[in-house]
């Protein structure tokens, strides 16, 4: 590892120069922001920092605004690690709601069909998760930005949702999404509750731009799953596909990264703690 990775209560140069390999900062997402919004955070107060207007800020790998957790910023010559860094293996902790779905898969969207569930146990969902170990093909969410015929596949979900046709997203996902082959090696299940309570993260920097549907009061059974896989592995897809699998629907009722390759949320900063460390001043 060459490039740079500052801790909490260190200090940053002025000068970029002194970082040859750049810079790599393991950010704590806030939640309900988008990976971009992140990045248009940090790349105005490293402007400011370094005083260097061209300089580059990306991330490695994006992660959905309603998901906490690890998320890589990459500054300056680290850039050019991004791909390197996307490609390694991850793990997430995830909370799957049983007994409805959403255009989505997750929060961002209202609830759009209800399913039965009481015979949804803590051993029924344990039961079914060595199943979805291993190499895998997985459709990814078709309120996602995957690409199609250079569209992003969230355009067309959003004008099939605007339009009420919640009966078409799925379908149309299997249509126009490739399958991508994917890769699951670890499932453990953490918790399981027999009726679900949605913890609302206080965070008054939340972009009111980011729908929240609240499932909480609907008292859904959920368990909390964490799971090692590969790069490109839509979670949202999972929950779909485990409540399936149980004769039932799922969404996905909050998710953190707890680590992306070799980075660790308990290790991460917050985006206060970076700003702090880029200040002007």
């Amino acid at each position: 590892m060459s490039y740079y990775v500052p801790t909490s209560g260190t200090f940053l140069s002025r000068d970029i120069a002194d970082y040859p390999e750049g810079i790599v900062l393991p950010v704590d997402k806030p939640w309900r922001w988008t990976s971009a919004d992140v990045i248009r955070k940090v790349k105005y107060a490293a402007i400011r920092h370094f005083g260097k207007k061209n300089l580059k800020v990306g991330h490695a790998g994006t992660l959905d605004p309603l998901a906490t957790g690890v998320l890589l910023v990459c500054i300056g010559p680290a850039c050019r690690e991004a791909q390197h860094l996307q490609d390694t293996d991850k793990e997430y902790l995830a909370t799957v709601r049983f007994g409805a779905t959403t255009p989505s898969y997750d929060l961002e969207k209202e609830v759009d069909r209800r399913f039965p569930y009481e015979h949804i146990t803590a051993e029924a969902v344990a039961a079914a998760l060595p199943a979805f170990l291993g190499v895998q093909e997985q459709v990814a969410p078709l309120f996602s930005a995957k690409s199609v015929d250079g569209v992003r596949a969230y355009e067309m979900a959003r004008k099939l949702y605007r339009a009420g046709d919640f009966a078409s997203l799925d379908a149309a996902a299997l249509d126009l999404l490739q399958r991508n082959t994917i890769r699951i090696d670890a499932l453990t299940l953490e918790s399981f509750s027999l009726s679900s309570k949605t913890e609302v993260l206080e965070d008054s920097t939340a972009s009111c731009r980011i729908h929240f549907a609240d499932t909480g009061h609907l008292g859904l059974p959920e368990a909390r799953i964490r799971i090692a896989c590969s790069k490109g592995t839509y979670i949202r897809s999972f929950a779909r596909d485990l409540g399936e699998a149980l004769g039932s629907g799922a969404h996905l009722g909050g998710l953190v990264r707890t680590r992306s390759g070799s980075f660790r949320v308990e290790d991460a900063l917050t985006l206060d703690q970076v700003i702090n460390l880029l200040k002007h001043e």
